[in-house]
C-alpha cells in the first residue's frame, strides 16, 4: 500500500516517470532514424557547426590506432583541450586538460599525465570501452570552454553545464549541474555534481539538490545558490529551442556551457535525457509538457516559442 500512496503522490505533484517518457514522449514524438546523429557527439557537433549552432572549436579527430602515432604533433601546440569519445556516456572517457609543464599535462585536479598516458586513454576510447554497447569509437579534440566568471564559484575543478529539456521546440525545464569533488570535477548527478533548478524563463535558481538531498550551498565551495542567475538566458534559450529543428526530435535534451568569451556553446544532445531534472527544480514536468500538447499550432518559429514560454511558464506570473 506504501508504493501506491508514493505513486499517487508522485503523479499528483506531476512527476514524470521512465516508462511514462519512454512510452508518451521518447517513443512517441523521437524517430529512432534519428538517433544516430545525436549519439555520436562528433556527428552532433558537426551538424551543429553547419548550422551556425555555437560549439567548442574542434581541433582533431583520432578514428584508429594508426592515428595516434601523430598526437604528439596534434597536441603539441596545445596548452588546454578536451578529448572525448564521440559515442561515451555519462561524462566516462571524457579526459579535460587545462594546463601543461613541459611535457607533462594537468588535469583541474591538479594530476599530470603523460603523452603515453593520454595514449592509453584514447586507445581505451577506440576499443570501445566508453562506448554505448561497447562499440569501437572514435575520439574528438575540441578546445577547453573557458568558465564565464559568472558561474566559476559554482564549480569545483570542472565546468559547470546547463542541462535544458525541450519539448516540440519549447524549454519546459532546466537546470545548472555543478561539478565537486565527489563527482571528480564532473557535471553528472549521478556521481555526485550539484543540480539546480533554473527558472524557465529568467534562469534563476530555484532550488539545488546533490545525490537527491536539498542544499543551499555548494559543498566545495562553500558558495550559495540563492543568488544564482545565468548570464546571457535569451541566447542560451534560443540556442536550446534552436536543437529541434537540427535533430527533429520531439523530446530531447541538450547539453550548454557558457564561455567567458565566445558566450553559450552546445555540448551534445540527448535523446533519452534523464529525470532527475525534475528533483534539482522542485517539481515536475507533466503539467507543462502536457500544456504543449495540447497545443494546436505546430509549426511555430523560435521566437513565437520563447515567447509562449515566457508567458505561460513563468513562475512569477503563476505567484
Amino acid at each position: 500500500m506504501m508504493w501506491l500512496n508514493r505513486r499517487n503522490n508522485l503523479r499528483a505533484k506531476g512527476i514524470v516517470g521512465i516508462n511514462e517518457r519512454n512510452i508518451s514522449f521518447i517513443s512517441k514524438y523521437n524517430e529512432r532514424c534519428r538517433f544516430p546523429l545525436v549519439d555520436n557527439k562528433l556527428l552532433t557537433k558537426r551538424a551543429a557547426a553547419q548550422a551556425t549552432i555555437a560549439v567548442p572549436e574542434l581541433l582533431g579527430v583520432i578514428e584508429s590506432p594508426y592515428q595516434l602515432r601523430k598526437l604528439a604533433k596534434l597536441l603539441d601546440p596545445l596548452e588546454q583541450f578536451v578529448v572525448k569519445p564521440a559515442r561515451g556516456s555519462g561524462g566516462k572517457g571524457i579526459l579535460v586538460i587545462d594546463q601543461r609543464e613541459g611535457e607533462h599535462f594537468c588535469k583541474p585536479s591538479g594530476q599530470t599525465l603523460s603523452l603515453r598516458n593520454i595514449r592509453h586513454d584514447i586507445s581505451n576510447v577506440l576499443s570501445g570501452v566508453y562506448s554505448l554497447g561497447g562499440k569501437p569509437d572514435s575520439a574528438f579534440i575540441e578546445s577547453l570552454v573557458l568558465c564565464t566568471p559568472g558561474l566559476q564559484h559554482y564549480s569545483y575543478e570542472g565546468l559547470p553545464d546547463i542541462r535544458v529539456i525541450i519539448f516540440q521546440g519549447f524549454p519546459v525545464m532546466a537546470m545548472l549541474r555543478c561539478p565537486t569533488h565527489a563527482s571528480d570535477g564532473k557535471a553528472n548527478l549521478h556521481q555526485g555534481a550539484v543540480g539546480v533548478g533554473l527558472d524557465i524563463t529568467t534562469g534563476s535558481a530555484l532550488n539545488a539538490v546533490q545525490l537527491n538531498r536539498v542544499i543551499h550551498q555548494h559543498p566545495d565551495t562553500g558558495v550559495d545558490f540563492s543568488d544564482l542567475i545565468i548570464p546571457d538566458w535569451p541566447t542560451l534559450l534560443r540556442l536550446a529551442a534552436s536543437c529541434h529543428e537540427l535533430t527533429g526530435l520531439g523530446y530531447l535534451g541538450c547539453d550548454i556551457v557558457i564561455d567567458k568569451n565566445r558566450g553559450p556553446l552546445l555540448l551534445e544532445i540527448n535523446a533519452r535525457p534523464g529525470l532527475s531534472i525534475q528533483t534539482a527544480s522542485g517539481m515536475g514536468l507533466k503539467q507543462r509538457l502536457s500544456a504543449i500538447e495540447q497545443l494546436a499550432q505546430q509549426d511555430w518559429d523560435i521566437e513565437q516559442r520563447l515567447s509562449y514560454i515566457e508567458n505561460n511558464f513563468s513562475l512569477a506570473r503563476s505567484a
